[in-house]
């Protein structure tokens, strides 16, 4: 039975759920140097915030199939080395969106009306009115970082409370902006006229202190900056030097660069324009189990041998593409495996076409990684998954084309993969019906239409009489069952392509006497 270490504390709705398939250990609070010692022993290991994975922690984890953090980011996690060794890296980039973004939104609140100094000041025996004038929301304009599933939600809120929107990310279309209704815009716009800008972006090399001395000099004396995504993204000393000296109006901020704060921040001397929570973005009774639910059900699904939904570390596998890619994922990974086989040898180039529907799929890169993954199987059998098959595609100096035709409609949406490699070059076709079966249909140029099985037989013959009835009593003679048969050809007494279904796989020698018959020109066995 698979075994799972959680190390942080998680809802015990997640835990319940990984009981289902597997035996579930619960050790919180593990230093560095423990984690490393057990983590051998387990398939799965799900965390929040406080379990940092690093490399060493992966390099232990020789049974780790996946790596679940019960949340948005997954900066404690060493993704590349995650990646690397094959070991899938989910997170739940959902399950606290409307936490956080929530937040957002009240810490906004808080910060325009100075509710955390107010509230102080009563419960201290004071009645100081004057002190804590505080402004409106509406009309303002308050300019998005950040238009994902968080910042989309804050626009939606600002909206409604009558605040005009603008927004930066270069990653959607204005189309899109325009529906949730925001005005796509530079950043150096955005600095210029927003008089709120809440952050809704992950902590990356170009994102590190975007909100800098530089930025914030071009801000208007009555900017308010919200950040409740990650820490990092605004240099705090100049943030807090810029609103000692009265250059923007305030700032309320839920994470930070180094948390827990250190002591001597200069973010903790500030007064009425700042308000500091302690990372309390998802901080949610739903929150919490959302994300432990998410999470453990990826897990769950991984330790079946079924897709993860929210995987970090798979180029383009996102929820709802997941759903739409499914069926061709499979029908892909299928195609590579074959065409894998009867390429043998090296394989120096996978050309992977895309054919009626799936070609004007959103992201296709999926179904391409999934051909890699057939592709590579039989050399490194479990060692493949979605996660590092490009990695090993590129090691083997095996060069990938990727096309796409949605002109082609013999079948709604088909896959044509041709490898190229030391022992020749091979095509397959495939296309899936309307119940989502797979069918091959075309193999080295030449028409058939079989169902993939388990164990097949492919010839390349002369079209000519009594070759196949010969096929057929050479595999009797050997006690070798045929399923089906079907036979491919171009034109009449010419070449043709054999495909036999067989109930059990060729035994040994046998391939040799097939290639004695008289007009066998190729046979290869495939196992599926």
């Amino acid at each position: 039975m698979p075994k799972v270490l959680v190390s942080d504390p998680i809802d015990q709705a997640g835990i319940d759920i990984i009981s289902q398939v597997a035996q579930v250990d619960v050790q919180t609070g593990l230093s560095n140097e423990e984690l490393i010692k057990i983590v051998p022993e387990y398939d799965a290991l799900m965390i929040r915030s406080g379990t940092r994975v690093t490399q060493e922690i992966v390099e232990a984890g020789t049974q780790l199939k996946i790596i679940g953090r019960a949340g948005v980011g997954v900066d404690n996690v060493d993704v590349q080395a995650a990646t690397r060794k094959g070991i899938v890296v989910v997170n739940s980039p959902e399950g606290n969106t409307i936490a956080a973004a929530e937040h957002a939104l009240a810490m906004m609140l808080a910060l325009s009306r100075y509710i955390p100094n107010a509230n102080q000041s009563v419960k201290s025996g004071k009645w100081d009115r004057k002190s804590y004038v505080g402004a409106e929301v509406y009309k303002k304009t308050i300019g998005i970082v950040g238009l994902g599933k968080i910042g989309s939600h804050v626009a939606v809120a600002a909206k409604a409370m009558g605040m005009k929107l603008i927004a930066y990310d270069p990653f959607i279309s204005a189309e899109r902006a325009d529906h949730i209704g925001c005005r796509l815009v530079d950043l150096d716009l955005l600095f210029r006229e927003a008089d709120y800008i809440t952050l809704h972006i992950p902590k990356t090399a170009e994102t590190a202190n975007l909100i800098n001395a530089e930025a914030i000099a071009k801000m208007k004396p009555t900017t308010r900056i919200i950040n409740c995504a990650r820490g990092g993204i605004i240099d705090e000393k100049a943030l807090a030097e810029a609103l000692k000296e009265g250059r923007i109006a305030g700032a309320a901020l839920d994470v930070y660069e180094n948390e827990p704060l250190e002591e001597d921040s200069p973010l903790r001397s500030l007064g009425k324009e700042a308000i500091l929570t302690p990372h309390l973005g998802a901080s949610t009774a739903e929150a919490q189990v959302n994300v432990a639910i998410d999470v453990a059900e990826q897990i769950r699904d991984v330790l079946l041998g079924l897709p993860a939904r929210s995987a970090v570390n798979i180029p383009g596998l996102y929820p709802d593409a997941l759903e739409k890619l499914r069926p061709y994922l499979k029908l892909a990974e299928t195609l590579g495996n074959l065409v894998g086989q009867l390429a043998g040898g090296r394989v120096e180039l996978l050309n992977v076409r895309l054919q009626g529907d799936v070609a004007n799929k959103e992201s296709q890169q999926p179904v391409v990684v999934a051909a890699l993954k057939g592709l590579l199987s039989q050399a490194l059998r479990e060692r493949v998954n979605y996660v590092n098959a490009s990695i090993e595609a590129k090691e083997r100096g095996i060069r990938v084309i990727e096309t796409r035709d949605a002109s082609i409609r013999d079948y709604a949406g088909s896959l044509h993969l041709e490898a190229k490699g030391s022992l020749g070059d091979h095509t397959v076709t495939g296309a899936l019906l309307g119940d989502g079966e797979i069918r091959i249909t075309d193999i080295d140029e030449f028409p058939i239409n079989v169902p993939p099985t388990g164990h097949m037989l492919f010839t390349r013959h002369r079209d000519m009489p009594g070759i196949i009835g010969k096929i057929g009593s050479l595999l009797g003679s050997f006690n070798v069952n045929i399923a089906s048969m079907q036979v491919g050809r171009k034109i009449v007494r010419g070449d043709a392509v054999m495909v036999l279904s067989l109930d059990d796989p060729l035994p040994e020698g046998i391939l040799a006497e097939i290639m004695k018959v008289p007009g066998i020109r190729d046979a290869y066995t495939v196992t599926l």
